[in-house]
């Protein structure tokens, strides 16, 4: 069975950040994402591979403070 794509409000809440978060992290930290028309659209497998790895680890975030 195929992966289901989640949307950015999804990944959010998967993560537990806000959806601006998500978006910075696309662009800052090259967060594994794929844009489909003006959406962008995530795997589970591919977030969770990406954190275990690091790759939000040095995040401060000034507008969750």
């Amino acid at each position: 069975m195929t992966e289901p794509w989640l949307s950015a409000d999804d990944i959010a809440a998967h993560l537990g950040v806000t959806k601006d978060t998500v978006y910075s992290w696309i662009a800052e930290k090259a967060m594994p994402a794929h844009k489909i028309g003006r959406l962008w659209k995530f795997q589970a497998s591919e977030i969770d591979s990406w954190v275990r790895g690091g790759g939000a680890a040095a995040h401060t975030d000034a507008a969750e403070d």
